[in-house]
């Protein structure tokens, strides 16, 4: 099997690909794509079984279709992506039995799929692409995401909805308690789940510290 050294010439070029192919955000950019490779190569080394070479061609590629969050048709995305994919990974020497394996992974790592996992390539991509929407840069992707959209910071009137329903098509801060929050416990590896634990926990001590500001306190559903 193929070690990341001797797959770093086809990063650059499924990263090319993606450069030309891939409509970009500043939430769904090449960055991104860096640090879902970066953190799946890391959960591969404690997960037996993963082809680097396939969560390579995934972790590239999974987000070639991206449609915006509030599209009627985001919950297809993935599907479109792994699609996409396939020509793409045919190109860079993918048999199809790689191909394959590849569009499931892509298919299968979006939250709005809701498709399940069934490889270790597939679960290691899922985990490394939610661990990307916690901590420091999940913080950042949030309010990047919620101002292209248009949506507010935070309910001024009641920030952490304590007596409001929660509502992330208004406010961006609620899409932590309504999914992001969530992710720890929904992670498919353990060492996924560890980090995403640390990771929910610095956006937890973030809304302290915005809570102190706004001179509140902070709810203990939040804590």
């Amino acid at each position: 099997m193929l070690d990341s050294l001797e797959l770093e010439p086809l990063r650059l070029a499924l990263r090319k690909e993606a450069a030309e192919h891939m409509a970009q955000d500043s939430a769904h950019d090449l960055a991104h794509l860096d640090r879902v490779w970066q953190t799946a190569q890391k959960l591969a080394e404690l997960e037996a079984g993963a082809d680097l070479k396939v969560l390579l061609g995934a972790a590239y590629l999974h987000d070639l279709v991206n449609l915006p969050k509030d599209s009627p048709r985001r919950a297809k995305a993935s599907t479109m992506a792994a699609a996409a994919a396939a020509p793409i990974l045919r190109t860079h020497g993918f048999d199809n039995h790689q191909v394959a394996a590849a569009q499931h992974a892509i298919a299968a790592h979006s939250f709005s799929a809701g498709l399940q996992p069934k490889s270790p390539e597939a679960r290691i991509l899922r985990d490394a692409d939610r661990l990307d929407a916690l901590g420091a840069i999940g913080i950042a992707r949030t309010f990047a995401v919620g101002g292209a959209l248009g949506r507010a910071l935070y309910d001024e009137d009641d920030p952490f909805a304590e007596n409001r329903a929660l509502d992330d098509t208004a406010f961006a801060l609620d899409h932590w308690p309504l999914k992001l929050f969530r992710l720890p416990e929904d992670m498919l590896t353990e060492a996924g789940c560890a980090m995403a634990h640390a990771r929910a926990a610095d956006m937890r001590l973030f809304a302290q510290r915005l809570a102190f500001e706004l001179g509140r306190e902070l709810p203990e559903s939040w804590v």
